[in-house]
């Protein structure tokens, strides 16, 4: 009963999402431990687990083939259909899916959503007719090889530690890959469409963060209370959500200037500010309100101050916290201008807002330092970056480096978390990328999920739970057909990882798809396939897959937008896996 209450109590947060997965994965191990239901030994044996090194090798490399410039060089050739919006949306799912089957999928769209933005932007048009299937294409091309999402690779070596034979690299392809194609078919004809036209037809992100809606000028006129104090001594911008955001001098324009500045009569300052603190800081201040129709992003950006909008991924820190708490202005040297949610531009005080992953941010700050700034945040740049088209033999390599890795693994003659991590290393030792860079690429809130989960997964196992869940199962299923308990597994599989994360969701069916299987007689194999497929089907909800998050935001979509794109989704690959299953594995 211990193993089953901490199961429940787990699925019950993971639900909930607080506290954060990574947490509650570390909480069900202790208490996995605490109960005795682990041998001492056993406890921490999660995070030198197999899976968990391949997941760690995979995430390094993806980051090494970002770097070389090999997503960025496909997507330097789908440039060219920019003008033809069908045609470029089917290039650019495509490139997405078959990308993420062999690199990190949030990897392969984030390289890609600035490409799709830049699209939509240059057709005047709203983003979230392209976001949507972009996000599902990342999700979709991951089914087809071991590696292209955590769930496959923990069950493939659920298999080996269970029958000491893995899943190999594309033994998931006859099913998985079958059913990429036609979900990526079915999202380029019809599934854009399901998006509603309210949504496709609202203005794009720099049309919402307008400048001129929440910047304001103000002159200091001989008397101004601020003459001759600097920007930093100005006690009023602590107490008061205000923010000086760029100083006009004469014919000069400072963005972002420093805060040691000492102010002049006649300076203007270009203020962002919640309405109600701005008249009290202009009357305190003695300050004269001017207009500039001109005023635009132009006044707030310079060679060595740069303006970006940003989306918060699941793993930033900003999560759960507003910018006076994060002290985004005095720790990491950011101006937040502007927050938007789902489409929107939040209109209340900026300082007390609490951001959540899927906000976009309108940013300032130093151009050279922010690339670093945003990934130590957890925040993913939106701007349209340059292309790293330079150096075809660097692309070249790092092809050359993953592919030997691939070979190596799908020969049989290494296993694949060797192989990964020499590839992985590798990487570094030719400088595709930093020491720094390899542990940034690391999701560690996954890595300690997946460290934490799989103990609990092998005592659900060994406490012969997972045995008792399965042939209650199978007493209830009755006199139904294998492909009937298959189809439910699979649509269970797919019910929990809508709700839960994928990982979790793949190590706690693993063991009770195997007993389901081994009490009807059949194969297991079929049913973790079934469990591998459904794990990472998460179509229905924002909240059930990384990327789902990340286009949120910048596509302005609702919570009922993924539904109505993912159900159809979702029906359409029970339809077709299960009769794949039963053909090839069971």
């Amino acid at each position: 009963m211990g193993i089953t209450a901490i199961l429940l109590g787990a699925v019950v947060l993971f639900i909930w999402g607080r506290p954060r997965y990574d947490l509650v994965a570390l909480l069900a191990l202790l208490g996995t431990a605490i109960l005795g239901l682990l041998p001492g030994e056993r406890i921490f044996a999660g995070f030198g687990h197999p899976a968990v090194i391949t997941v760690v090798a995979v995430l390094i490399v993806s980051r090494g083939l970002r770097n070389a410039g090999v997503v960025d060089v496909i997507a330097g050739w789908l440039s060219p259909l920019i003008d033809r919006p069908q045609l470029h949306l089917a290039a650019l799912t495509v490139t997405c899916g078959f990308c993420s089957a062999f690199m990190n999928n949030v990897g392969a769209l984030a390289i890609l959503m600035p490409v799709a933005l830049e699209s939509a932007a240059k057709q005047n048009r709203s983003p979230a007719a392209m976001l949507m299937p972009l996000s599902f294409g990342a999700i979709l091309g991951g089914l087809s090889t071991m590696i292209g999402t955590p769930p496959n690779v923990i069950i493939a070596q659920y298999r080996a530690d269970a029958f000491d034979a893995p899943f190999r690299m594309f033994d998931f392809s006859p099913v998985g890959g079958i059913i990429a194609l036609l979900g990526v078919a079915y999202l380029i004809l019809f599934g854009w469409r399901l998006i509603p036209r309210s949504r496709q037809g609202e203005g794009r992100a720099d049309e919402i963060f307008q400048i001129r809606d929440y910047m304001t000028e103000a002159r200091l006129n001989e008397g101004s209370a601020l003459v001759g104090a600097s920007i930093a001594s100005l006690p009023e911008l602590d107490d008061l959500d205000v923010l000086v955001t760029a100083l006009i001098r004469g014919e000069e324009r400072r963005p972002a200037p420093s805060r040691r500045t000492k102010l002049q009569i006649g300076d203007v300052l270009v203020l962002r500010a919640d309405p109600t603190d701005l008249k009290g800081f202009i009357e305190a201040a003695g300050l004269e309100l001017v207009g500039d129709e001109e005023l635009s992003s132009e006044h707030l950006a310079s060679d060595e101050v740069a303006l970006i909008e940003a989306v918060i991924t699941a793993r930033s820190n900003l999560t759960g916290r507003s910018a006076r708490t994060a002290n985004l202005r005095n720790r990491h040297g950011l101006n937040l201008l502007a927050i938007a949610r789902q489409g929107q531009r939040v209109r209340t005080r900026l300082d007390r807002v609490v951001m959540r992953a899927g906000d976009v941010l309108l940013l300032q700050g130093d151009s050279g330092a922010m690339p670093d700034t945003l990934a130590r945040l957890g925040c993913l740049p939106l701007m349209r970056r340059g292309l790293r088209l330079g150096q075809e033999p660097r692309v070249l390599a790092g092809l050359g480096i993953f592919a030997a890795a691939l070979a190596a693994s799908g020969f049989g003659l290494l296993p694949a978390a060797v192989a990964l991590t020499a590839a992985a290393v590798a990487m570094v030792l030719f400088d595709f990328l930093t020491l720094r860079e390899m542990y940034e690429a690391i999701d560690w809130p996954v890595i300690v999920l997946l460290g934490g989960m799989i103990p609990v997964g092998g005592a659900l196992e060994s406490t012969g739970t997972a045995a008792l869940l399965a042939n209650g199962l199978v007493g209830l299923a009755g006199s139904l057909p294998v492909w009937a308990v298959l189809a439910f597994v699979l649509i269970l599989t797919m019910t929990l990882s809508d709700v839960m994360n994928n990982a979790a969701t793949a190590v706690v069916m693993a063991p009770i798809s195997v007993g389901i299987a081994r009490g009807m007689d059949v194969s297991p194999d079929g049913f973790l396939m079934a469990v591998a497929i459904g794990a990472s089907c998460a179509f229905l909800t924002p909240i059930g897959h990384q990327c789902n998050t990340l286009v949120l935001g910048p596509g302005g979509y609702r919570f009922s937008d993924y539904w109505r794109v993912g159900l159809p989704l979702e029906v359409l690959i029970v339809a077709v896996s299960v009769p794949l299953i039963m053909w090839i594995w069971i």
